[in-house]
């Protein structure tokens, strides 16, 4: 049994060496090779826009003594954030759903949202 396992530690060796050996030969025969500069790429032009939006345009107006900040993304409004001067703390007005429905959050931590894609708009 231990001459069992010096050989095939010897195979293990071998095969080692020639995978080994292998990789050098392939490395140097795509060093020999005569590689072409590729064109440049012309950059993209600066007027170029996107109908994507990444940040949120943020409107802040007044309502009574209320301050309401309204937050959209593609012109489209889906969250409030109202505060109050009478004293009370700032809440948020999240919509839920395309339908309009709104869900009130004032609380430490994050609002559950529960994901209502829209797959197809006709």
């Amino acid at each position: 049994m231990f001459f069992a396992r010096i050989l095939s530690m010897k195979i293990q060796n071998t095969i080692k060496a020639f995978l080994l050996a292998i990789t050098f030969m392939s490395l140097n025969a795509m060093a020999e090779k005569k590689l072409e500069l590729l064109e440049e790429v012309k950059p993209p032009p600066k007027n170029f826009e996107s109908d994507i939006v990444d940040e949120p345009q943020i409107t802040i107006t007044k309502k009574g003594e209320d301050t309401v900040e309204e937050y959209r993304i593609n012109g489209e409004l889906y969250m409030m954030k109202v505060t109050p001067i009478a004293g009370g703390p700032p809440f948020y007005l999240m919509k839920e759903d395309q339908d309009g429905g709104w869900a009130k959050h004032d609380g430490p931590g994050q609002p559950i949202s529960v994901p209502k894609w829209v797959l197809l708009r006709f």
